[in-house]
This record gives structure tokens, C-alpha cells and sequence, in this order.
């Protein structure tokens, strides 16, 4: 059983439920491949139909091609670079904006610090992203694509991603207990954000006067750099990687406050 600890804790308390929140992990993950003949597969299947569809379209039908990447397959490969960064953003916020309402009975039942769960979402979205980098890399070596040693930067991108997306949907998880509408702002604003990031598309098909517009969108910043050492051989633009590092340090720490300063209130809401 959990002991009880008191209302007011903070990094120190959550480092002693490190096993707990390991175990969680394995768990969850446990529990979704029990009774699945594919097990882990099904992790990577969705990701794949969705790149295999675009790139069948907009790169065949469409004739569209990726300007600075001599490969028949080059936006095949932009495609798959572009979901690793954006598949695990979105998973986080997604289960972490109603993190705290799924997990409500055990809030009130059992005393442990809350930053724990928004800890759990991470390690299985992190185990998760990295099941689907090691696909990536199969993929990128059968299209014949072999990334220069930039790709060195990637587990730093990968890390600020990440943290990028606990702190917004720690925020928004801790909002979504007092407006419910919040939970629905998000999904739709991920599904806008989906279109307003270079994903499916280049940013060079938008006009120049309006691209400054793309620039403001933090997963863009993201999204350019996971291209930039994946795809295009280059190293990350450090401007917009310092960037998102900073957005994503102030969204945890504006998130663990929400969180602290509503404790008392929440377990009355929930």
C-alpha cells in the first residue's frame, strides 16, 4: 500500500514513487498486448497505414516531389519523420488532458503525488516513440536512406519534444478538472494543429508573406528540426530548438504550480 504523504510535495516525494511509476508503466504497456496476437505491433500500424496513405496520394497521385532529397522515396521519408515527432506530442497531451478525471477514484482513494501520472503518460509514450524510431530506422535503410551523423541530435529533439508535450498537457489536464470544455478545445486544436504543421506538405508550398504565420506554431520549430537531421542531413536550427526548450521548461513549471495550488480544489471537483 501507498503511505500517505502530505498535500504539499514536490520533486524529492515523486522521486520516491520511481518504482511505482515504473511498475505503472509496464503494466499499462502489459495490459495492451494481453489477448493481441500482434501485440507491440499494433503500436506501429496506424502510423504506417497513415504514411503509406499520404505518400500514396500525395506523392503518386499528386505528383509531388521533396525538393533537396535525391530518393524515389524522399517524402515517404519526410512523411515518417514528420510522425515521429508528431505522434507522441499528440499522445500526451491527448491522455493527458483528462489524466486526472480517468484516474479520479484513485485520486481519492489513494495518497500519492500527483506528478506521477503525467510521469506515467511520458515513459509509455516515450517506450512507445522509441518502438517507432527503430521502425523509422528499418524503413529509412530499406528506401535506401541513410541519415549523416546529425542524427546524433535526435534523442535531444526527441527529449524536448517530449517535455514540450507534458507541460501542455499537464496544463491543460489540470484545467480540463474545472472546465470540461477544455477537453474538447484541444482535440480540435490538434486536429487544426495537425494541418498547420508541415507534415503532409512542405513549407515551401506556402507564400512567402504568410509563412511567418507557420513560424509561431512551436511544433513547427520542433517539426523543422526533426527534418533537418533526418532528412535533410543538416543539424538542428539551435534558435528554435533553445525555443522550444524554454516553452517547454515554462509549461512544466506553470503546470506543476496549477497543479500544487489546486490540489485541494480539484479533489472536491473530481
Amino acid at each position: 500500500m501507498i503511505p500517505a504523504i502530505p498535500q504539499s510535495f514536490g520533486l524529492q516525494r515523486t522521486w520516491a514513487y520511481r518504482y511505482f511509476v515504473l511498475s505503472s508503466i509496464a503494466t499499462e504497456l502489459r495490459l495492451r498486448v494481453v489477448g493481441s496476437r500482434l501485440g507491440l505491433v499494433w503500436l506501429i500500424i496506424s502510423p504506417l497505414l497513415q504514411v503509406a496513405m499520404y505518400a500514396l496520394i500525395l506523392s503518386t497521385v499528386m505528383r509531388s516531389r521533396l525538393p533537396g532529397v535525391d530518393n524515389r522515396f524522399a517524402y515517404a521519408i519526410y512523411l515518417l519523420a514528420g510522425f515521429l515527432a508528431w505522434y507522441p506530442f499528440t499522445e500526451i497531451v491527448t491522455r493527458c488532458v483528462t489524466l486526472f478525471l480517468d484516474n479520479a477514484n484513485a485520486l481519492k482513494k489513494i495518497a500519492f503525488p500527483r506528478t506521477v501520472l503525467p510521469l506515467i503518460v511520458l515513459g509509455s509514450a516515450a517506450f512507445n516513440n522509441l518502438v517507432m524510431i527503430a521502425v523509422t530506422a528499418v524503413a529509412f535503410l530499406l528506401m535506401g536512406h541513410v541519415p549523416s551523423p546529425q542524427v546524433l541530435w535526435l534523442p535531444v529533439l526527441l527529449i524536448a519534444n517530449l517535455a514540450l508535450a507534458s507541460g501542455l498537457g499537464l496544463c491543460c489536464g489540470v484545467l480540463n478538472v474545472f472546465i470540461r470544455d477544455v477537453g474538447q478545445l484541444v482535440q480540435i486544436g490538434l486536429q487544426f494543429g495537425f494541418w498547420l504543421t508541415p507534415i503532409v506538405y512542405v513549407i515551401d508550398i506556402i507564400p512567402a508573406g504568410y509563412r511567418w504565420v507557420f513560424g509561431l506554431n512551436p511544433m513547427f520549430w520542433v517539426l523543422d528540426n526533426y527534418h533537418r537531421v533526418l532528412v535533410y542531413d543538416q543539424p538542428p536550427d539551435l534558435a528554435k530548438l533553445a525555443a522550444v526548450v524554454a516553452l517547454a521548461l515554462a509549461l512544466l513549471l506553470l503546470g506543476r504550480f496549477m497543479l500544487r495550488r489546486s490540489q485541494a480544489e480539484m479533489m472536491d471537483t473530481l
